[in-house]
């Protein structure tokens, strides 16, 4: 084997293991990285990289959807903005409600006024708007 060979992309290997009883073939997928080198005996410096990179702090870019409330910090806003984003995608209308208004009684979020801006943000945010997520049934479970 070359030494300096890229193995990064690797994702899926056959083990073969000679045996005086046989031949035993697994086909291994969907293992770490690390371990596939590790396996194969080479030390490889992106590891590193890539664990540089996930330390360092990322950035986002424009800001976090208008329900959250201004006077908490950039980093707690966006926190509230992904709880709202996974909120919408699998919950149901009653459980977003319900949390929209315990984050608005703990002063994360300003809930609009006007239901119908609150459900095209929510919209815009993920949440599906076909049976059972309509706006009629959405104002009736909206700020109760």
């Amino acid at each position: 084997m070359k030494e300096g060979t890229d193995f990064t992309s690797v994702t899926h290997y056959t083990h073969v293991d000679v045996q005086p009883g046989g031949i035993n073939i697994q086909n291994v997928e969907h293992l770490y990285q690390a371990d596939i080198l590790k396996q194969l005996g080479i030390e490889l410096e992106a590891k590193k990289k890539m664990e540089a990179k996930a330390a360092a702090p990322v950035k986002r870019e424009g800001k976090p959807t208008f329900f959250v409330h201004p006077s908490i910090d950039i980093d707690q806003q966006w926190q509230v903005h992904d709880e709202i984003v996974r909120l919408v995608a699998r919950q149901g209308i009653q459980e977003i409600c319900k949390y929209l208004s315990q984050l608005s009684d703990d002063k994360k979020v300003l809930l609009p006024q006007n239901a119908e801006k609150a459900y095209n943000e929510l919209v815009r945010l993920g949440m599906p708007d076909g049976d059972g997520y309509s706006l009629k049934t959405f104002m009736k479970h909206y700020k109760r």
